[in-house]
């Protein structure tokens, strides 16, 4: 397989630690980056891409990945989350900002 595309996204979910939710975000801020025109001047079948995602999160555990895995249209996704992103904690409200980072090739 060769590597033609690659893209980079951020997500957050603002309240309660919803790391699904953050990396879902993610994931469509990475496809919001991208435009997959040549495939169809290349005569391409959108079908037959194959797509890795990374999904980086503080809890990998609270992600599930077939919610990620729709987010994208086309292709053969695999999801792959990984521990990264960010949590910031308001220990004050007794709540937690979830942000994931994602990768897709």
């Amino acid at each position: 397989m060769k590597r033609i595309i690659l893209e980079l996204g951020a997500g957050t979910a603002l309240h309660g630690g919803q790391y699904t939710k953050a990396a879902v975000r993610a994931a469509q801020d990475a496809l919001h980056h991208s435009s997959l025109s040549f495939l169809k001047a290349l005569k391409i079948d959108p079908k037959s891409m194959q797509v890795e995602v990374t999904i980086g999160v503080q809890q990998p555990d609270k992600v599930h990945a077939e919610a990620v895995k729709a987010a994208f249209p086309h292709g053969q996704i695999t999801v792959k989350v990984v521990k990264g992103g960010l949590d910031v904690v308001d220990e004050e409200n007794d709540d937690v900002t979830a942000i994931a980072s994602a990768r897709s090739r």
